[in-house]
């Protein structure tokens, strides 16, 4: 067995499980760094702060399906961990790596010391430490795997020394891993034969049925076994955000996103629901509107992998246990022949609601009003998004914009959004852009989530990474119109702009100070000529999308339909 320094066996495992770039803020691992560039073809992106790093792995995981990697010294350790929140609530694969105490100065108020492990708990599905170099191969295959296994997440290794070079620099015998690469799903879980013929029979009897696809759907594949579940049986189908490009947004079944960053006909499919399927989903409060939609004495089907999950949320549940599109492949055909015209008129019933409301917002999406409505902006996504793109989304309103007023109409396009933290949109579109270099990658923020990781732009023009950065620029934080208002008696007024104004910036300008490709866009007419130079730019572009300042997204409401 070859002897090998620590750096060396990282360096060289990292390529063996299919890292093909590492985000980072100095100093950390320096010894690896040296060895990645000399027998390795990974990149080394450098951040201009630790959230940024983790935003960048989370992007580029959600793209690739591959773990995202991200790293930071031992005082920068806790900013990196509370970055972990958005991966970890996103279901998604990142490998975290800090530097930690030495064993000679813990308690001794060394200088920018203090005990950060603790921080990871929450925020990861497994956290380790090594001390000594042997325990690198079993504590970096763990790492990995808990990332990738079940349902996907955050996993954090601190490694001996501020900057890790403790471990790095022992020499040990090892071999390099040939298990790699890792990717998700990792290992498929089939499902029990009887807890699918449970869930078949309820389906099949349903008068009603809705599917709720969630995220483990797009993590799982499982998009072409969706939609011939729903074809066969009839039934209308809504995504979370996190599975928005698992049906397409003109699929006769697709009623769109549910809960509360959601189409208003979507949630009144559901309230009408009298069997709701679940699959992939950890019916959360955003997806169901804080469990109202649908209502929680409804009858559910819930198909997932994580057995924790299933019936959490909904006593009249239906279980079954398994990876989505090994249990969706098995319930198809546990469903056998059905009469999917029997479901016509429900089928209609969720197609005129969302009539109803496509005829209610055409206005507003064929606005030309000056300075422009949101949702024109998103219909001129849609129609100008290639075949082909990755849509990022931010959170907040970007969240809302592009989940109910977006729609993905070609298979080859994705989506992936924030979890919650503004401002991850940036960096993770520039992580996503580098995981995925051959497909176009659009990112959707405002100028509020902008203004958060605004130094990455320096990040994506020294890579030289053409992400293209479509800004809703209404000079504000208006979404927290909502949440003052009623402390101000219900209508605003005094200094109440100091909250949530902004000055108004011209962000191409200041794109272009940078060394980004910057256009100010002021009419709709002039997305279609944007988005075209953008499209073709061979480095980053933003598109300053001035917008109505007024204008607020709605949220979902749980109002039954009448008509």
């Amino acid at each position: 067995m070859p002897t090998m320094s620590g750096a060396e066996y990282m360096a060289r495992t990292f390529e063996a499980y299919g890292v093909s770039a590492v985000f980072l803020v100095p100093t950390i691992l320096v010894h690896t760094l040296y060895e990645m560039e000399n027998r390795t073809d990974i990149k080394r992106i450098v951040t201009h702060g630790e959230k940024s790093a983790a935003y960048m792995a989370d992007g580029y995981a959600r793209a690739t399906g591959r773990p995202g990697v991200c790293a930071a010294q031992n005082v920068g350790a806790a900013n990196l961990a509370a970055a972990l929140r958005d991966p970890y609530l996103g279901c998604s694969p990142v490998v975290a790596f800090t530097g930690g105490p030495f064993d000679w100065s813990r308690g001794r108020h060394t200088y920018q010391e203090i005990e950060d492990f603790p921080l990871y708990k929450p925020v990861t599905h497994w956290s380790g430490q090594v001390f000594e170099a042997q325990r690198l191969p079993d504590m970096f295959a763990q790492a990995f795997r808990a990332a990738c296994v079940g349902k996907p997440g955050p996993t954090h290794l601190e490694l001996a020394g501020h900057m890790a070079a403790t471990v790095e620099q022992q020499e040990f015998e090892a071999e390099i891993p040939d298990d790699g690469p890792f990717q998700t799903p990792m290992l498929r879980m089939a499902p029990d034969p009887d807890a699918i013929g449970r869930a078949a029979r309820v389906l099949r009897d349903a008068g009603r049925p809705v599917i709720v696809a969630g995220g483990g759907v797009r993590t799982s594949g499982a998009g072409a076994e969706l939609i011939a579940l729903a074809e066969r049986l009839g039934a209308p189908v809504a995504t979370s955000l996190n599975a928005k490009d698992t049906v397409p947004g003109d699929h006769r079944l697709n009623i769109g996103v549910p809960g509360l960053y959601s189409r208003a006909s979507a949630n009144q499919v559901l309230l009408e629901a009298d069997v709701v399927f679940f699959v992939g989903s950890q019916t959360g409060s955003q997806v169901t509107l804080s469990w109202e939609v649908p209502p929680p004495q409804t009858q559910v089907v819930h198909l997932d992998i994580e057995p924790s999950e299933l019936g959490r949320h909904y006593p009249h549940t239906v279980p079954v246990l398994a990876d989505a599109k090994l249990g969706l492949a098995d319930l198809l055909a546990a469903v056998g022949d059905f009469d999917a015209g029997s479901r016509a008129a429900w089928v209609e019933r969720a197609q005129e609601l969302g009539r109803h409301w496509r005829a209610d917002t055409a206005a507003r999406f064929e606005s030309d009003q000056v300075p422009m409505r949101p949702e024109r902006i998103c219909a001129e996504l849609t129609r100008l998004l290639p075949d082909d793109a990755l849509l990022v989304s931010d959170t907040g309103h970007a969240g809302m914009w592009t989940g109910g007023y977006v729609d993905l109409t070609s298979p080859g396009q994705g989506f992936i959004r924030a979890a919650g933290s503004l401002g991850w949109g940036l960096p993770a579109a520039i992580g996503a852009k580098i995981g995925a270099p051959d497909r176009p990658v659009v990112l959707f923020t405002g100028d509020g989530g902008l203004w958060y990781h605004l130094g990455e732009l320096e990040t994506a023009v020294r890579w030289k990474v053409p992400v293209v950065i479509v800004v809703n620029n209404n000079r504000s934080l208006n979404q927290e119109i909502g949440s003052y208002s009623p402390a101000w008696g219900g209508e605003l007024h005094g200094r109440h702009h100091e909250l949530w104004h902004f000055e108004d910036i011209d962000l191409a300008a200041v794109a272009e100070s940078i060394g980004v490709k910057g256009l100010r866009v002021k009419k709709p007419s002039e997305m279609d000529g944007a988005m075209e130079q953008a499209l073709e730019s061979d480095g980053p572009v933003l598109i300053d999308a001035v917008s109505d300042m007024e204008i607020i997204a709605p949220k979902g409401v749980a109002v039954p339909a009448t008509d």
